[in-house]
């Protein structure tokens, strides 16, 4: 028990009061005028129905790849006839959207609006992170209530190269990144419309930025390559397999054995 408390800290609470409060608060408060800036700085773009089209007929057809095991072997093909028919196939049709790199110098206002969101990512991000690494480096400043390998170290004790330091216990510059990612509940709840989050942002300007021939001769041939399996049946066959051997008075492993040998 003597050495349970003597690896137990107590921290200050001056801490809490003029490291932990401030960093988060300010986190919020550099989000909420982020959260200003980008919906002044947004701009409607017209959406090219004709790539985005595109786009989700490829990843529809990784879908139908990946899942195919769950369909039956009429639905299989059925969908695969819908992308890979010879003349009528979506993957043999010629591609309609335009190069990527034509695209963007034919339009300046998309590199101006992948600029802006840059900068409205990148300056204030830089600025609060400066601030943090020069008032409040070194500072621990909580511990987290459930024990950790050593592999959490390097996330949680950034700034604090002290190895006999117990691994939950969180360092001020690594309060700052679990606020910077974690923080976007409360943008949701607090703001409505988050335009913080980019995720859905990034997707589509990486769908739309694809090759489309490219994309589509790839995922033609893994379709055309595939060989389905409805795996629902291999699995009813492997049940039977077990549940008869288990009948008989078999042990559990070699009922598994049994059952998965066929397969």
């Amino acid at each position: 028990q003597q050495l349970a408390n003597m690896s137990t800290l107590r921290l200050d609470s001056d801490i809490r009061n003029w490291v932990l409060i401030p960093i988060t608060v300010a986190m919020f408060f550099v989000g909420i005028v982020r959260h200003n800036i980008g919906k002044l700085m947004h701009r409607d773009r017209k959406v090219d129905l004709k790539a985005l089209r595109e786009a989700q007929a490829v990843i529809r057809a990784e879908r139908l790849r990946n899942n195919s095991g769950y369909l039956q072997s009429p639905g299989f093909r059925m969908r695969k006839h819908f992308f890979c028919a010879p003349e009528t196939g979506v993957f043999n049709q010629t591609a309609k959207k335009a190069n990527p790199q034509a695209q963007m110098l034919s339009d300046p206002t998309m590199m101006t609006s992948m600029l802006t969101k840059n900068l409205n990512f990148i300056v204030p991000n830089m600025l609060t992170a400066g601030w943090v690494n020069f008032f409040f480096t070194g500072f621990v400043v909580g511990k987290v209530p459930f024990p950790l390998t050593q592999r959490f170290r390097g996330m949680l004790q950034r700034g604090i190269e002290l190895q006999s330091l117990d691994v939950t216990y969180v360092s001020s510059l690594s309060w700052y990144f679990l606020n910077f990612f974690g923080l976007r509940g409360v943008f949701n709840l607090c703001l409505g419309e988050n335009t913080l989050d980019d995720t859905q942002a990034m997707q589509q300007q990486m769908a739309m930025g694809m090759n489309t021939e490219k994309a589509f001769a790839a995922v033609k041939e893994n379709l055309d390559m595939m060989e389905h399996e409805f795996v629902l049946y291999v699995a009813e066959r492997r049940a039977e397999r077990l549940l008869r051997r288990l009948v008989s008075g078999a042990a559990v492993g070699e009922a598994r054995a049994f059952a998965n040998a066929e397969f």
